[in-house]
């Protein structure tokens, strides 16, 4: 059995993080920091507008010389992120997040956010499924060769 999103929320957690577009990008990396995460989620009104990244900080602030005590979050933060729900498989989650390279997806369902799946969180997922399965094997031929 394919396991989802819900599964995967309910053993980690249904913790996120998020910032307002108007916030500085020097208190959304305050905040990263502060959780070792790396993103928020950008919210008005409890819904979600956008994600911002280690990667976006890096790419648009770094690199372009920029100070993240001047700049929003709104400018430079993916508007409209994709979006998983708590129905999605980990097998589908990873294909979104390998097709788009993706590490974050916020998990969404009727307008409400649930929480954020990570590509760390999809591997954990995959390595537990694929260890499972080893010792049901395992188990299955012990007791094949017990009967021999």
């Amino acid at each position: 059995m394919a396991t989802s999103v819900k599964q995967i929320l309910e053993q980690k957690g249904s913790v996120f993080h998020s910032v307002r577009p108007t916030d500085s990008v020097f208190d959304a990396l305050s905040l990263m920091a502060q959780f070792d995460i790396g993103c928020v989620l950008v919210t008005e009104n409890d819904h979600l507008v956008g994600i911002f990244t280690e990667r976006d900080y890096a790419r648009k602030v770094v690199l372009k010389g920029l100070v993240s005590r001047d700049i929003r979050v709104g400018d430079l933060m993916t508007p409209n992120p994709c979006t998983v729900t708590p129905t999605n498989t980990v097998d589908e989650v990873m294909h979104t997040m390998t097709e788009n390279r993706f590490r974050h997806l916020p998990v969404v369902y009727q307008g409400r956010i649930m929480g954020v799946v990570t590509i760390g969180d999809m591997v954990k997922s995959v390595v537990s499924q694929q260890q499972a399965t080893i010792r049901q094997l395992e188990s299955y031929i012990a007791g094949d060769l017990a009967a021999e």
